[in-house]
């Protein structure tokens, strides 16, 4: 079984993970988003709140579920026994950042392959932080996430 880990903070998921997820499904016999949990950060979402907001956007897609993990990535696709990360890019400084992880990861965990998809183009600009930053400043970021999201419920 081709089972993928999408990994990020998804605080919050916004359309641009929306659509590499959605891009992917095809790909994939199943995709795992796996929220990254540092305790030394809070994020302006609680864990549960991530959860619900990706649970949410992906109900009807049955090969999408979402955990939360603390620790290494690669560990964590280890011990559930997925065989490929995703990821997204949105430019070259994301290829660069993400390639020497990429090499890091197949090197934990041999076999352990990560599959990058380009961003859409309406897609390339968004980015959590700055859906944070709206947020932050008091504006509606709701034109940067998938629909149904409550950005005002931060859980």
């Amino acid at each position: 079984m081709r089972t993928a880990v999408f990994p990020g903070s998804f605080d919050p998921i916004t359309l641009g993970h929306q659509d590499v997820v959605l891009r992917a499904l095809p790909l994939f016999d199943r995709i795992i988003i796996g929220i990254g949990h540092n305790s030394a950060k809070r994020g302006l979402f609680s864990i549960e709140r991530r959860k619900a907001m990706i649970s949410q956007t992906f109900a009807a897609c049955p090969t999408v579920s979402v955990e939360a993990y603390e620790g290494l990535t690669a560990d964590f696709c280890k011990r559930i026994g997925a065989t490929h990360i995703l990821r997204g890019l949105r430019n070259g400084i994301d290829l660069e950042f993400e390639r020497s992880i990429a090499d890091a990861h197949l090197k934990l965990v041999p076999g352990l392959e990560t599959v990058f998809l380009i961003s859409s183009p309406q897609f390339m600009a968004i980015n959590s932080t700055i859906v944070r930053d709206i947020l932050h400043h008091g504006g509606d970021a709701s034109s940067f996430v998938p629909a149904g999201v409550n950005l005002n419920d931060r859980g």
